[in-house]
């Protein structure tokens, strides 16, 4: 049985913005069509283009930099390039009045928050159901302090936010004097985008406001002129895909007292006494910027927003929006021929107020959903790179499959230590469980993506038009899978 006959029907794109997007890949990214391989994963990690080494290499070859924390030549320059990087990075985001903290990754910014936040003195902590984890995770930080959480839940239908609870979530709570409202600029997950206003709203009702946009400004624009969240978090390589390693947290500076440091490092400091066990932090980013900074990959962060701002950000937001409507098209078009989609899409199925991110899952002629897994692999074997599972969002994941509070804690009560050792698939554990698969497949469109991506993961989907799920133990038993 061959799933992918080398014969397949072309499928004829043309998009408005081709013409310049396909020479920046030819340009920047040829390795994509030299090595034969289908880039779908721009959520989870971008394509650096190819000059942006290049620059960077350069910089480096003609530059002697040394640990920032002296006033020797070689530190003195690699502050220089730190603060010119740090400078070009408040001006992207029209920054002014806010600090930026360098941190690991945007995880690392939002653990400051997390770990600094005054949640014990009468906190709580309000976020959506759809959050990344780095985002859920600060509940543990609110309840190790004594404070309360809140979800606010999202619609099933399109995985949008039910914002007349969330209105009646921020209009709540005033008896809390520390009162943190968290909440995605993008899903990482639906590709949803939700409403700016909200920050306007919750800062008004006395919420502080945590804007995680690491899944939005690698294809649009955040300036925070105009929206002013408390604290945000990005992820560089989430936007021109070198250096990783490398995030931060812009904390406005009317808001940055309220983080509250509970220890020091190196280079956070103006003074430590053993003698006296005290301590003086520095006043400012720099008390959260512990020991030693990357600081000869943080210069690389001022080339990238260089390379970004001479595409234009709304123009590859423009880019974003026609790649996903033709994907959108063409996915919702496929069928069996007794009607059944070969996908099913979650989320909104048009390209208003939403990314290019999309989950779904595959469905056999008889509605049956194919293991994510499997799809993944046969996607590998055709060089097609996506991502499946629950992609750190378990909160769009239970929405999605209509999971209970009464089955999550079956789950959980089925695991009194609530771990899995490293051999345990714990989303086929929880479907056995439940009585149901969990998870799905997601692609993702970027800077690079072009028509033929969209043509090749069409085919590919197409090759499963009127199978059944026995299709899966058939290619096992012909050894075509792991």
């Amino acid at each position: 049985m061959r799933l992918f006959p080398k014969k397949r029907n072309k499928l004829k794109y043309s998009l408005t913005s081709d013409n310049k997007f396909n020479a920046l890949r030819k340009k920047e990214f040829s390795r994509l069509d030299s090595l034969g391989q289908t880039y779908l994963d721009y959520t989870g990690g971008n394509l650096h283009p190819k000059s942006l080494l290049s620059d960077h290499y350069n910089l480096l070859q003609k530059s002697i930099l040394g640990n920032p924390h002296s006033t020797n030549p070689s530190s003195q320059m690699a502050t220089k390039l730190v603060e010119e990087a740090r400078k070009k990075i408040l001006s992207f985001f029209n920054a002014d009045d806010y600090y930026c903290i360098f941190t690991p990754n945007a995880s690392g910014a939002l653990k400051i928050v997390g770990e600094s936040y005054p949640f014990e003195d009468n906190g709580h902590f309000l976020l959506l159901s759809d959050n990344h984890n780095s985002v859920n995770g600060i509940r543990e930080y609110c309840k190790s302090k004594g404070g309360d959480f809140t979800y606010s839940p999202i619609h099933q239908s399109d995985l949008r936010i039910d914002e007349d609870k969330l209105m009646e979530n921020i209009t709540s709570f005033g008896d809390k004097k520390n009162k943190l409202f968290g909440f995605p600029a993008q899903s990482n997950v639906s590709g949803v985008k939700h409403d700016w206003k909200w920050v306007k709203t919750a800062k008004g009702n006395g919420w502080d406001v945590l804007l995680d946009a690491a899944a939005f400004v690698p294809t649009c624009k955040l300036d925070l002129k105009k929206v002013q969240p408390d604290f945000v978090s990005v992820s560089f390589y989430k936007i021109f895909g070198f250096p990783t390693g490398i995030g931060c947290l812009l904390v406005k500076k009317d808001s940055f007292p309220k983080l509250k440091k509970h220890w020091f490092a190196g280079g956070t400091v103006d003074y430590v006494s053993v003698k006296k066990s005290n301590h003086l932090l520095i006043a400012n980013h720099e008390r959260f910027e512990n020991g030693t900074i990357n600081y000869l990959d943080i210069p690389a962060i001022k080339l990238g927003l260089d390379f970004i701002e001479s595409i234009g950000i709304d123009n590859i937001r423009k880019r974003i929006v026609e790649l996903t409507q033709l994907f959108l098209t063409e996915m919702s078009q496929l069928k069996h021929d007794n009607g059944i989609p070969v996908v099913r899409i979650f989320g909104p199925l048009n390209t208003e107020n939403r990314g290019g991110t999309v989950i779904m899952n595959f469905q056999d002629k008889d509605g049956k959903t194919f293991p994510f897994d499997w799809i993944e692999n046969q996607a590998n074997k055709k060089l097609i790179s996506i991502r499946s599972g629950c992609f750190c969002n378990p909160g769009i994941d239970e929405v999605n499959h209509c999971v209970s509070n009464e089955e999550m804690t079956k789950f959980y009560s089925s695991r009194k230590d609530q771990s899995f050792d490293s051999s345990t698939n714990y989303l086929k554990y929880m479907s056995q469980q439940i009585g149901r698969m969990r998870g799905a497949t997601r692609v993702s469109f970027g800077i690079a993506t072009n028509t033929k991506d969209i043509e090749t993961f069409v085919n590919f989907a197409s090759k499963l038009k009127n199978k059944s799920i026995s299709i899966v133990d058939e290619l096992k038993g012909e050894g075509m899978l792991n």
